[in-house]
């Protein structure tokens, strides 16, 4: 085969590539924002979004009902329309990922991460954690990461959450408190929004943030 006719091919291959990846996460992420918008009035009344390019979407609501201050929601999906791109993205674990980052109206009294190592947000809190000199051990499954001092009230912590946690979502990436802000940051899959109605999911996210600022302060 001519080489000019190989190279016809390549373009073609890696143009409709692009081209399919674009259109996949521009109809996919714009079906999950308009899902959102119906359940969004539960956690505040007036929200921005704007795409940051085609793989990421972000969604603000800056004057949040209580116990959230303020909301920031990314949908962060495959880099599909790059295959050069999207491969390594891949292999490190990355997947289609919602992320809710909150500024509650009382701030947890710990610091902790619990976390997916093989996830790529989940291996960047390891790290993280590791340069802290913050223990690491096994919870249900995924890594909790905390300062000694915060390690039982972590263990503690991660058991009340249990029924918000699992009213929101069966499967979790990453869940990070913070004294400072974000207080509150969780990375998960995306929800099944054809089947779940809005307004549940985000009564459920509410909820849980009520769990986080209710928490106990720890012993001296």
């Amino acid at each position: 085969m001519e080489p000019q006719a190989i190279l016809v091919i390549v373009v073609t291959l890696v143009m409709g590539w692009f081209a399919f990846g674009i259109l996949y996460n521009l109809r996919h992420g714009d079906a999950l924002l308009k899902w959102m918008k119906a359940g969004l009035p539960r956690i505040g009344e007036r929200a921005t979004y704007r795409w940051l390019g085609t793989s990421v979407a972000e969604l603000g609501i800056s004057q949040a009902k209580p116990p959230l201050r303020s909301l920031q929601i990314m949908v962060a999906l495959s880099p599909r329309d790059v295959p050069w791109l999207w491969l390594p993205a891949y292999l490190r674990g990355r997947r289609d990922t919602l992320i809710f980052r909150a500024q509650l109206t009382t701030a947890p009294k710990i610091d902790m991460d619990w976390v997916q190592p093989a996830f790529w947000t989940g291996r960047m809190a390891v790290e993280d954690a590791a340069e802290k000199n913050w223990p690491q051990s096994e919870y249900q499954n995924l890594q909790l990461l905390a300062p000694a001092v915060f390690q039982k009230l972590a263990v503690s912590m991660l058991e009340r959450l249990a029924e918000p946690m699992q009213a929101l979502s069966p499967a979790y990436h990453r869940v990070s408190l913070r004294r400072d802000e974000p207080h509150l940051e969780i990375h998960l899959p995306l929800p099944d929004y054809k089947h779940i109605p809005a307004d549940q999911y985000f009564n459920a996210l509410q909820d849980l943030a009520r769990q986080v600022s209710q928490s106990e302060a720890p012993l001296a």
